[in-house]
């Protein structure tokens, strides 16, 4: 047995001083009033913070098809690195995982080589989403991402009758990507007309724009309150969508909003000095809107964070805007990012447990992962959030990220996994990765 003294445990509920018990894989005990028992090794960790290690249920780890970019192998490191202990892969691929045999491929392809948990969402398209479906219902893949808009992978479903469809089902966990394509075109077409082949990034949030997003999340929403669909609405970038959640939750408590550390640092005045460095889909947007995006994280209107991350080569992320790809590698300072907004804003650590670990997991349906409780997996993060976080350093096989040069807090001292110490002091301790397959429990 392990056990971690003088810790500040954190999780959703509370913030106290107390011990963590670990014994073999798993949390054994936590007491917070002394009567721990003996102990084969004892860490005082000082009043450093404990929390649940990371279940990010939105990465782009780019395999199979794109690994110039990244691997499973060299983001699932950096995830590690960065504090999160479990992953969920988008299907967005070369091919796309869009069927049973894609599915099994791709995990073929990753066993053995992830240095944290995994799993994968499977991918619609406009057919038939029967197939699709049977996939996540045995726990082959975790939920059904639907592109409502264009995006990386030219995966858009834009067929009423098969939007109809995948809406009805209630017994798995629909993904949005929501954006309006005939919007975003329009959109396009008028600043191609304005600038040529010229177009500044900082054009990028009126040609995905807020009302892109707008339209095509109420639209989703009307569709999940009339159907009772268990929708996941990801990646929200505006006030007005944080607002119409939450008043559809009223009639469909199985809504769900996650953003992304990126919409909760940049904002629209950040393109001129960053340019492609920025560019995602959708669009990081104004000030105020990443202001009430941190309001919705403290008051509880954002349920989860997804790092979305989405790695290119530096060369293609500063070609000019038409050819420069969407997407940003962040998974390393998405919890450095969480923890100095929290600080900013005045925001208790327990809500950051909530969306990091905790309510991922709980949609999720993962089984015995992203808590802190006696008999759950001890997949755990230890960490000083009154330190400086290392920038300057990103471990991404692309070998940058926006964040270069930020002011971030919340340092990583150690990682477990499985119980075993997998990072510590910011560096990788383990010698070969011992991430295993995610287990998914079904509604």
């Amino acid at each position: 047995m392990i056990l971690l003294k003088n810790a500040m445990i954190v999780t959703g509920a509370s913030a106290k001083m107390g011990t963590l018990g670990i014994d073999g894989s798993r949390i054994c005990g936590v007491w917070h009033d002394g009567g721990e028992p003996e102990a084969a090794q004892t860490i005082d960790l000082q009043g450093a913070v404990v929390m649940a290690g990371g279940i990010d249920a939105h990465v782009h780890f780019r395999e199979p098809g794109l690994t110039r970019k990244a691997d499973f192998g060299t983001e699932s490191r950096a995830a590690l690195l960065g504090g999160v202990t479990s992953v969920i892969d988008m299907p967005n691929t070369n091919p796309p995982t869009t069927d049973a045999r894609r599915l099994e491929e791709k995990s073929d392809c990753i066993r053995g080589r992830s240095w944290t948990h995994y799993g994968f969402h499977i991918g619609a398209t406009n057919e038939e989403p029967g197939k699709i479906l049977e996939c996540v219902r045995d726990g082959r893949a975790a939920a059904i991402k639907v592109f409502m808009g264009s995006s990386t992978g030219n995966m858009l479903v834009d067929r009423e009758e098969t939007l109809d469809r995948l809406f009805r089902i209630n017994d798995a966990e629909i993904l949005i990507h929501s954006e309006d394509e005939g919007t975003i075109r329009t959109n396009l077409a008028l600043a191609k007309e304005k600038y040529g082949e010229q177009i500044p990034f900082r054009e990028h949030p009126q040609i995905r724009s807020r009302k892109a997003c707008i339209r095509s999340t109420a639209k989703a929403l009307e569709m999940a309150i009339r159907y009772g669909t268990r929708l996941h609405v990801l990646h929200v970038t505006t006030a007005e969508e944080i607002e119409m959640i939450r008043a559809a939750k009223i009639h469909n408590p199985n809504i769900i909003a996650e953003t992304s550390a990126n919409y909760l640092w940049f904002s629209e005045e950040d393109y001129d000095r960053l340019g492609g460095r920025i560019k995602c889909n959708p669009a990081v947007k104004t000030a105020a809107d990443r202001a009430a995006l941190r309001r919705a994280l403290a008051e509880g209107g954002i349920d989860t964070i997804g790092s979305d991350h989405a790695p290119h080569l530096l060369t293609e992320k500063e070609n000019p805007y038409l050819t420069c790809p969407s997407g940003v590698p962040s998974i390393q300072q998405s919890l450095p990012v969480l923890l100095t907004v929290a600080r900013q804003e005045n925001i208790p650590l327990t809500r950051i447990a909530s969306v990091f670990s905790e309510k991922p997991a709980e949609a999720f349906g993962i089984r015995d992962r992203g808590r802190i409780a006696p008999g759950c997996h001890a997949d755990l993060v230890v960490l000083d959030p009154e330190a400086e976080a290392d920038t300057a350093h990103p471990a991404y096989k692309c070998g940058w990220s926006p964040y270069q040069g930020e002011k971030l807090f919340g340092r990583i001292c150690m990682v477990f996994l499985d119980g075993k110490i997998m990072v510590r002091d910011g560096s990788l301790v383990a010698d070969t990765p011992e991430g295993r397959p995610l287990e998914f429990t079904r509604p």
